[in-house]
């Protein structure tokens, strides 16, 4: 049963639960979206991305690994990360990712604080509909 009551209130999500918001060799799933924070459970298949290395200047963006494998470029370094791994790359870092196979890769992707990532993915996904 997903409760999210106003800012407010806690949210509790089920398994499987949140809004999803599905896209060519990934789905994304809304478990949190606030001012502080935005909490994404994210799929993707090999073929996904790469996600280029960018910075974001004001906020952190971290990945937390649940089944899978992703590559990650974090400044001029390249690691992977298995299930159980986490990383963070805080404001001003160079970071990308990619999902090198050859099996599906499931992650929290969260970012803190919120700077309309979720709603920009929301955007892009109604173009494609189009």
């Amino acid at each position: 049963m997903a409760v999210q009551l106003d800012e407010g209130h806690a949210i509790f999500l089920g398994p499987g639960e949140g809004e999803s918001i599905p896209g060519e060799h990934r789905d994304f799933v809304v478990k949190a979206e606030r001012g502080q924070f935005e909490v994404i459970e994210f799929s993707c298949d090999p073929e996904f991305g790469p996600v280029d290395p960018h910075i974001h200047p004001d906020k952190f963006d971290s990945f937390y690994i649940l089944e899978g494998e992703l590559e990650f470029t974090i400044g001029d370094e390249i690691v992977r990360a298995t299930a159980g791994s986490f990383v963070a790359a805080p404001p001003g870092i160079l970071h990308g990712f990619r999902n090198p196979g050859p099996d599906r890769a499931r992650f929290l992707n969260v970012h803190a604080p919120s700077d309309g990532f979720i709603e920009r993915v929301r955007r892009d996904a109604r173009r494609e509909e189009d």
